[in-house]
């Protein structure tokens, strides 16, 4: 049987690369794994108890029932009240709780784009804005970030890529995988390309939000009065809770211009019944908790990613930008020849070292060449091992 070519082309890099560590896994080696942001992986960034207390008495309680598909009214209430504190206003008819922001990525592009349609994401990006929109009859053409620059947004380029094709403009703020922070001033310019073209409407992808580091990232929803805004967070990152799946999107249309499409989103968001109802709960304590735990969890990413920084710049051969936000590092393999087939240089250290990171070339084949990302979430003496490993390979 013929597999259908919208599945045959996809691609997920950060997960493609787990198949060979698995086998070597199963030979009985080690792998120490930094391909993957899943912060309850390692030790010391649990997700909070008193969410997770929330999760279970929504189990004994027996909320284990379909709930509504937009999500159950408590949580969309708070989701609100969390948009609105960020300076734009949110109502709880706004939100659509959904499973994971991949879902309402695939909602989003389903109801948006047809045959021809365009959507311009950053390069590099989180590879499912490159896999999902040929799925739907759109492709995915790329704005570069400047590398040169601590991976700048390139204003220009998205100015010379718009068209009336694009449906769609994606900012991932925090950037997925640099780490990069775009400053209020950037945001107003995306915005203001955007106002240009009645058609297109931004995402607003800031599952990262809450782990800025440089004390400038702000709401794209709170910068537009005309542009309509589809703002994405949810649970996983900020919350430490990704194996629950849920995520949401957030509507911010001043003119109303997205209404016929947000139809299309409610008929879709009901023919898949809901997302988890009792993760739901889950998020719902996090959202309407104390939240001072949430320094501790920061303070430890940040050291741990000082670490990192710190062994990067004594390794000859690698460099890399200090990120301002998220928990990546993207890193520059500094020789010409390993730097041009980056997903090489991934599998050897993995089958010669057994360390697992991500080719760059996965998070764009054009701006991420020569690249690798890694997480720098596990303690500080897992990344010690990994750092030595990798010294070794470069001097091998």
């Amino acid at each position: 049987m013929d597999v259908a070519s919208r599945a045959a082309a996809i691609e997920y890099a950060i997960r493609d690369v787990v198949v060979p560590a698995v086998e070597l896994e199963a030979q009985g080696h080690a792998v120490i794994r930094l391909n993957i942001g899943d912060p309850l992986a390692y030790e010391g960034l649990p997700t909070p108890n008193h969410m997770v207390a929330a999760f279970k008495a929504a189990l004994d309680r027996q909320d284990n029932g379909y709930s509504p598909s937009y999500g159950i009214p408590e949580l969309r209430t708070a989701i609100a009240s969390s948009e609105s504190s960020k300076g734009w206003g949110c109502s709880a008819g706004d939100v659509y709780v959904t499973h994971g922001v991949t879902e309402a990525l695939q909602i989003i592009f389903a109801a948006f784009l047809e045959e021809g349609d365009t959507v311009l994401a950053p390069g590099p990006h989180y590879p499912p804005y490159m896999a999902y929109p040929q799925m739907y009859g759109g492709s995915t053409t790329e704005y570069r970030l400047d590398s040169a620059r601590g991976w700048r947004i390139d204003l220009d380029d998205i100015r010379s890529k718009m068209n009336d094709s694009v449906r769609l403009l994606v900012l991932i703020n925090p950037n997925n995988p640099t780490g990069n922070v775009a400053t209020p001033n950037e945001v107003d310019a995306l915005i203001e390309i955007a106002r240009s073209w009645p058609k297109c409407a931004i995402i607003a992808d800031e599952i990262y939000d809450g782990l800025d580091f440089t004390g400038h990232h702000c709401s794209v929803a709170s910068r537009s009065g005309e542009v309509p805004v589809i703002t994405l967070n949810g649970v996983s990152k900020v919350y430490f809770a990704p194996g629950w799946r849920v995520g949401y999107m957030a509507w911010h249309d001043p003119l109303g211009r997205m209404e016929p499409v947000r139809d299309g989103v409610e008929r879709l968001l009901r023919s898949r019944l809901c997302a988890s109802t009792p993760a739901q709960y889950g998020f719902l304590a996090g959202l309407a908790g104390e939240t001072g735990w949430m320094g501790g969890h920061r303070a430890r990413i940040q050291e741990r990613m000082g670490y990192c920084l710190n062994r990067i710049e004594a390794i000859d051969g690698i460099d890399c930008e200090a990120p301002g936000g998220a928990f990546y590092l993207f890193v520059r393999i500094a020789d010409p020849e390993m730097a041009a087939d980056d997903k090489r240089f991934v599998l050897d250290l993995l089958h010669q070292h057994h360390v697992l990171l991500v080719h760059g070339s996965g998070f764009s084949p054009e701006f991420g060449q020569g690249h690798f990302r890694m997480v720098c979430l596990p303690p500080t003496e897992i990344l010690a091992e990994a750092f030595d490993r990798i010294e070794s390979f470069l001097r091998s």
